[in-house]
Protein backbone atom coordinates (compact mmCIF):
# COMPACT_ATOMS: atom_id res chain seq x y z
CA UNK A 1 0.00 0.00 0.00
CA UNK A 2 1.32 3.43 -0.94
CA UNK A 3 1.06 5.81 1.98
CA UNK A 4 -0.13 9.35 1.39
CA UNK A 5 2.47 11.90 2.49
CA UNK A 6 1.46 14.15 5.32
CA UNK A 7 0.77 17.80 4.57
CA UNK A 8 3.68 19.96 5.64
CA UNK A 9 3.70 23.12 7.74
CA UNK A 10 6.49 25.61 8.36
CA UNK A 11 6.30 27.51 11.66
CA UNK A 12 8.74 30.33 12.37
CA UNK A 13 9.55 31.42 15.89
CA UNK A 14 8.72 27.89 16.94
CA UNK A 15 10.93 27.42 19.97
CA UNK A 16 8.62 28.94 22.60
CA UNK A 17 5.25 30.49 23.31
CA UNK A 18 2.73 30.71 20.50
CA UNK A 19 5.02 29.19 17.89
CA UNK A 20 5.76 26.14 20.00
CA UNK A 21 2.09 25.62 20.82
CA UNK A 22 1.14 25.93 17.14
CA UNK A 23 3.85 23.47 16.14
CA UNK A 24 2.53 20.82 18.51
CA UNK A 25 -1.10 21.51 17.57
CA UNK A 26 -0.37 21.13 13.85
CA UNK A 27 1.57 17.96 14.53
CA UNK A 28 -1.39 16.55 16.45
CA UNK A 29 -3.62 17.56 13.52
CA UNK A 30 -1.62 15.34 11.17
CA UNK A 31 0.95 17.73 9.73
CA UNK A 32 4.64 17.22 9.37
CA UNK A 33 5.96 20.37 11.01
CA UNK A 34 9.19 22.14 10.19
CA UNK A 35 9.84 24.08 13.39
CA UNK A 36 12.14 27.00 12.66
CA UNK A 37 13.94 28.91 15.39
CA UNK A 38 17.30 30.05 16.66
CA UNK A 39 17.56 27.98 19.84
CA UNK A 40 19.10 24.60 19.00
CA UNK A 41 18.50 23.36 22.53
CA UNK A 42 14.78 24.16 22.49
CA UNK A 43 14.38 22.67 19.02
CA UNK A 44 16.16 19.50 20.10
CA UNK A 45 13.62 19.09 22.91
CA UNK A 46 10.75 19.59 20.47
CA UNK A 47 12.12 17.05 18.00
CA UNK A 48 11.39 14.30 20.50
CA UNK A 49 7.77 14.53 19.33
CA UNK A 50 7.22 12.43 16.23
CA UNK A 51 6.29 14.66 13.29
CA UNK A 52 8.29 17.74 14.26
CA UNK A 53 11.44 18.45 12.27
CA UNK A 54 13.68 21.14 13.77
CA UNK A 55 15.32 23.78 11.61
CA UNK A 56 17.81 25.92 13.53
CA UNK A 57 18.73 29.14 11.76
CA UNK A 58 18.39 32.89 11.96
CA UNK A 59 15.38 33.95 9.93
CA UNK A 60 17.19 37.11 8.85
CA UNK A 61 19.86 35.06 7.06
CA UNK A 62 18.20 35.11 3.64
CA UNK A 63 20.64 32.74 1.92
CA UNK A 64 20.51 30.13 4.69
CA UNK A 65 16.72 30.27 4.77
CA UNK A 66 16.40 29.89 1.02
CA UNK A 67 18.81 26.95 0.96
CA UNK A 68 16.98 25.23 3.81
CA UNK A 69 13.45 25.35 2.38
CA UNK A 70 13.86 25.71 -1.39
CA UNK A 71 13.06 22.03 -1.99
CA UNK A 72 10.27 21.83 0.58
CA UNK A 73 6.60 21.74 -0.39
CA UNK A 74 4.87 23.82 2.27
CA UNK A 75 1.10 23.55 2.67
CA UNK A 76 0.79 25.83 5.69
CA UNK A 77 3.09 28.72 6.56
CA UNK A 78 2.83 30.27 10.01
CA UNK A 79 4.79 33.52 10.14
CA UNK A 80 5.08 33.76 13.89
CA UNK A 81 8.65 34.92 14.57
CA UNK A 82 8.80 38.33 16.17
CA UNK A 83 10.49 40.44 18.80
CA UNK A 84 9.52 43.32 21.02
CA UNK A 85 12.13 46.00 21.65
CA UNK A 86 12.57 47.61 25.08
CA UNK A 87 9.47 49.65 25.84
CA UNK A 88 9.84 53.42 25.94
CA UNK A 89 9.47 56.62 24.00
CA UNK A 90 10.47 56.42 20.36
CA UNK A 91 12.74 59.45 20.81
CA UNK A 92 14.85 57.46 23.25
CA UNK A 93 15.12 54.25 21.22
CA UNK A 94 18.45 52.99 19.97
CA UNK A 95 18.64 52.87 16.19
CA UNK A 96 19.81 49.26 16.43
CA UNK A 97 16.58 48.30 18.24
CA UNK A 98 14.51 50.03 15.56
CA UNK A 99 16.36 48.27 12.74
CA UNK A 100 16.21 44.83 14.38
CA UNK A 101 12.50 45.10 15.12
CA UNK A 102 11.63 46.00 11.54
CA UNK A 103 13.98 43.37 10.14
CA UNK A 104 12.61 40.48 12.22
CA UNK A 105 8.95 41.45 12.44
CA UNK A 106 8.49 42.69 8.88
CA UNK A 107 11.31 42.14 6.38
CA UNK A 108 12.10 38.55 7.37
CA UNK A 109 8.40 37.68 7.36
CA UNK A 110 7.95 39.02 3.83
CA UNK A 111 11.08 37.22 2.66
CA UNK A 112 9.87 33.90 4.09
CA UNK A 113 6.45 34.30 2.51
CA UNK A 114 8.02 35.11 -0.85
CA UNK A 115 10.02 31.87 -0.75
CA UNK A 116 7.03 29.69 0.08
CA UNK A 117 4.23 31.32 -1.90
CA UNK A 118 5.09 30.39 -5.53
CA UNK A 119 4.69 26.68 -4.85
CA UNK A 120 1.32 27.26 -3.18
CA UNK A 121 0.13 29.30 -6.15
CA UNK A 122 1.33 26.65 -8.60
CA UNK A 123 -0.61 23.96 -6.71
CA UNK A 124 -3.67 26.15 -6.20
CA UNK A 125 -3.79 25.58 -2.47
CA UNK A 126 -2.14 26.57 0.77
CA UNK A 127 -2.66 28.72 3.84
CA UNK A 128 -0.48 31.57 5.08
CA UNK A 129 -0.87 32.79 8.65
CA UNK A 130 0.63 35.93 10.15
CA UNK A 131 0.87 36.50 13.89
CA UNK A 132 -0.20 40.09 14.29
CA UNK A 133 -1.07 42.06 17.39
CA UNK A 134 -3.71 44.38 18.78
CA UNK A 135 -0.84 46.90 18.87
CA UNK A 136 -1.04 47.00 15.08
CA UNK A 137 -4.69 48.04 15.17
CA UNK A 138 -4.92 50.43 18.14
CA UNK A 139 -2.52 52.91 19.77
CA UNK A 140 -0.44 51.83 22.74
CA UNK A 141 2.11 54.00 24.57
CA UNK A 142 5.84 53.23 24.41
CA UNK A 143 5.44 50.71 21.59
CA UNK A 144 5.53 52.86 18.45
CA UNK A 145 8.01 50.82 16.41
CA UNK A 146 6.62 47.44 17.46
CA UNK A 147 3.13 48.70 16.62
CA UNK A 148 4.32 49.99 13.26
CA UNK A 149 5.80 46.60 12.39
CA UNK A 150 2.56 44.82 13.26
CA UNK A 151 0.42 47.40 11.44
CA UNK A 152 2.54 46.75 8.36
CA UNK A 153 1.95 43.01 8.74
CA UNK A 154 -1.80 43.64 8.92
CA UNK A 155 -1.71 45.74 5.77
CA UNK A 156 0.48 43.24 3.96
CA UNK A 157 -1.78 40.31 4.88
CA UNK A 158 -4.83 42.17 3.57
CA UNK A 159 -3.07 43.16 0.36
CA UNK A 160 -1.67 39.67 -0.16
CA UNK A 161 -5.12 38.19 0.11
CA UNK A 162 -6.25 40.52 -2.68
CA UNK A 163 -3.28 39.44 -4.81
CA UNK A 164 -4.17 35.77 -4.27
CA UNK A 165 -7.91 36.05 -4.81
CA UNK A 166 -9.06 33.12 -6.93
CA UNK A 167 -5.76 31.22 -6.58
CA UNK A 168 -6.96 28.88 -3.84
CA UNK A 169 -4.42 30.16 -1.31
CA UNK A 170 -5.87 31.47 1.93
CA UNK A 171 -4.43 34.23 4.14
CA UNK A 172 -5.20 34.81 7.81
CA UNK A 173 -3.95 37.42 10.26
CA UNK A 174 -3.95 36.31 13.89
CA UNK A 175 -4.58 39.41 15.99
CA UNK A 176 -3.43 38.46 19.45
CA UNK A 177 -4.12 40.48 22.57
CA UNK A 178 -2.24 39.89 25.80
CA UNK A 179 -0.89 36.35 25.55
CA UNK A 180 1.25 34.92 28.32
CA UNK A 181 4.54 34.28 26.51
CA UNK A 182 8.19 35.27 26.69
CA UNK A 183 7.67 38.10 24.18
CA UNK A 184 8.05 40.73 26.89
CA UNK A 185 11.22 39.11 28.25
CA UNK A 186 13.52 41.78 26.82
CA UNK A 187 11.01 44.62 26.99
CA UNK A 188 10.09 44.37 30.69
CA UNK A 189 11.75 43.22 33.88
CA UNK A 190 10.73 39.90 35.40
CA UNK A 191 8.87 41.69 38.20
CA UNK A 192 7.03 43.91 35.71
CA UNK A 193 5.99 40.89 33.66
CA UNK A 194 4.76 39.07 36.75
CA UNK A 195 2.73 42.09 37.79
CA UNK A 196 1.28 42.48 34.30
CA UNK A 197 0.03 38.91 34.20
CA UNK A 198 -1.23 38.92 37.79
CA UNK A 199 -4.04 41.42 37.24
CA UNK A 200 -6.04 39.33 34.75
CA UNK A 201 -6.23 35.91 33.18
CA UNK A 202 -4.22 36.12 29.98
CA UNK A 203 -4.75 34.14 26.80
CA UNK A 204 -2.47 31.10 26.70
CA UNK A 205 -0.41 30.02 23.68
CA UNK A 206 -2.48 26.84 23.44
CA UNK A 207 -5.61 28.96 23.01
CA UNK A 208 -4.12 30.66 19.96
CA UNK A 209 -2.98 27.32 18.56
CA UNK A 210 -6.46 25.82 18.98
CA UNK A 211 -8.03 28.74 17.14
CA UNK A 212 -5.50 28.51 14.32
CA UNK A 213 -6.16 24.81 13.72
CA UNK A 214 -9.91 25.51 13.82
CA UNK A 215 -9.52 28.13 11.09
CA UNK A 216 -7.28 25.81 9.11
CA UNK A 217 -9.94 23.09 9.20
CA UNK A 218 -12.56 25.31 7.56
CA UNK A 219 -13.65 24.24 4.05
CA UNK A 220 -11.34 25.40 1.23
CA UNK A 221 -13.92 27.90 -0.01
CA UNK A 222 -13.86 29.71 3.36
CA UNK A 223 -11.08 32.18 4.15
CA UNK A 224 -11.05 33.57 7.69
CA UNK A 225 -9.04 36.66 6.83
CA UNK A 226 -8.49 37.77 10.42
CA UNK A 227 -9.34 36.65 13.90
CA UNK A 228 -8.86 38.55 17.17
CA UNK A 229 -8.11 36.52 20.28
CA UNK A 230 -8.06 38.52 23.52
CA UNK A 231 -8.45 38.00 27.24
CA UNK A 232 -12.09 38.38 28.21
CA UNK A 233 -11.15 41.42 30.32
CA UNK A 234 -9.30 43.25 27.53
CA UNK A 235 -11.04 46.05 25.68
CA UNK A 236 -11.33 45.15 22.00
CA UNK A 237 -10.16 48.57 20.85
CA UNK A 238 -7.14 49.05 23.05
CA UNK A 239 -4.89 47.81 25.80
CA UNK A 240 -7.07 48.67 28.81
CA UNK A 241 -8.66 46.03 30.97
CA UNK A 242 -12.13 45.98 32.45
CA UNK A 243 -12.74 45.55 36.14
CA UNK A 244 -15.60 43.85 37.94
CA UNK A 245 -17.12 47.26 38.63
CA UNK A 246 -17.34 48.17 34.95
CA UNK A 247 -20.52 47.28 33.10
Amino acid sequence: MISTPKPRALVTGATSGIGKAISFALCDAGYEVIALGRSKANLADMSAKNGIRPLALDLTDREALAAAIEDETIDVLVNNAGIMPPMGSFADMAQSDIDTTLEVNLSATLATTRLVLPSMIARGQGHVFFTGSTAGHAPFPNMAVYAASKAAIASFAAGLRCDLSGNGVRVTEVVAGRVETALYRDALTEDARAEMYSVFQAVQPQDVAHMLTTVLAMPPHVDVTRFDILPTAQFVGGGGFATKDQK
